[in-house]
């Protein structure tokens, strides 16, 4: 075959969770919408805030030329001064907008800083589980995956495998909190500590070790605060989308900020800018940078998750199932009732309960229930997880 091999394999190997949800929209086809329980996308189901819809509303009115046309290809310069000025106010940094580049969402701005970053050889560290596609961006820059497994039962990140897995080849770590797939959030001791551990790494070996924060949930947290990470780790790259916290995962708009407190920093945000246009993620999308601009500081409406999140716990709690509290994001880890999670998968799936199974995520033992759906799904499901735990006695 003349074609790329690489890509053609990314392309036949669908992403599991993409083909649980084709699965649920056939099923409920066939049976009915109300009788299939689909736990699988990471799909808001909380309606974008009002200020977005009045914010749209007032861009139409612009001149077409303006609304539609290019923008400066790290993005308007008002949108990410506004980026800059609401991270300001929030942390007590003092960024502007030359630290913010506007990205096609969270894919768009880990692909850019990946490519920025590293070289043919070098590798990057996930901590298990983790959202699948990080393998593949990070294959695509030339680099190698290195999994290291969560710490156990906190699924904090295990600073003595961290340690043990950064080697002379280490380019950078990444992290995702609050977590996909876990719901957990980071703690300041847990990132302090990482943050030792790869400064002694750096002293060691003699290598620049990037850490990678990926936070497109960090709105969505249930009374618990997210710890800023560049004001713990100067060498960071802060990747975010607005997919989650507004609730606008299908308009694709993010962005990445080098802090000015990388030692690398200006070095660092010109390969970002030389990534977006090698892989042809310059110019955001015009309308949404505007709304962003406008709409910076909305804050995301986690009411209905805390209510959904609390009714599937306590259904689940008195069924029987063992889970991971979840601090944050939209997402319950729920332990398979037996080794194999595909087969317990699969036994749920006859059922029409749809989660996640947690090899899609690299490891076993577990499924993801995502509880960014409608309260009465969470509702009818419950008889059948119920015969799902019953199943196994």
């Amino acid at each position: 075959m003349s074609l790329n091999q690489v890509m053609y394999d990314y392309g036949a190997q669908k992403s599991s969770i993409r083909e649980i949800a084709a699965y649920a929209s056939a099923r409920k086809a066939e049976v009915g919408a109300g009788n299939v329980f689909d736990f699988s996308l990471g799909n808001p189901s909380v309606p974008a805030p009002q200020q977005v819809t009045d914010a749209i509303r007032r861009c139409l009115a612009l001149p077409p030329q303006e609304l539609h046309g290019y923008t400066p290809a790290p993005g308007l310069p008002s949108c990410r001064q506004a980026v800059a000025e609401s991270l300001n106010r929030r942390f007590g940094t003092a960024y502007s907008g030359e630290h913010v580049f506007m990205t096609v969402g969270a894919a768009a701005s880990l692909s850019c800083t990946f490519r920025a970053l590293v070289n043919p050889g070098d590798e990057v560290v996930v901590i298990s589980p983790y959202f699948p596609e990080y393998k593949v961006w990070i294959e695509c820059a030339g680099a190698t995956c290195i999994e290291v497994p969560a710490a156990r039962p906190s699924f904090q990140p295990d600073l003595d495998a961290l340690a043990a897995a950064v080697t002379e080849r280490t380019k950078a770590v990444v992290i995702n909190s609050p977590n996909n797939p876990v719901g957990v959030v980071y703690t300041e001791e847990s990132l302090r500590g990482l943050a030792q551990v790869l400064k002694d790494a750096e002293e060691r070996l003699g290598t620049a070790i990037y850490l990678v924060s990926d936070e497109p949930y960090r709105e969505i947290v249930y009374g618990c605060d997210v710890p800023w990470v560049p004001s713990i780790y100067d060498r960071t790259v802060v990747c975010y989308s607005y997919s989650k916290s507004l609730s606008l995962p299908g308009e694709r708009v993010g962005w990445v900020l080098v802090p000015p407190t990388n030692p690398e920093g200006a070095e660092v945000f010109t390969a970002v800018a030389g990534a977006a246009r090698a892989l042809g993620f310059v110019c955001a999308p015009a309308l949404f940078q505007r709304v962003i601009e406008a709409c910076v500081d909305v804050p995301a409406d986690v009411a209905a998750y805390a209510e959904n999140r609390d009714l599937l716990t306590s259904g689940l709690a008195e069924a029987g199932y063992t889970y991971v509290e979840p601090d944050g994001a939209f997402y319950l880890w729920v332990q398979a009732l037996e080794s194999d999670c595909e087969a317990f998968f699969r036994r749920a799936r006859a059922l029409e309960l749809l989660p996640v199974p947690s090899t899609s995520f690299g490891c076993d033992g577990w499924v993801r229930v995502g509880y960014c759906v409608a309260r009465e799904t969470i509702e009818r499901s419950m008889p059948a997880w119920r015969a799902l735990a019953q199943s196994y006695r």
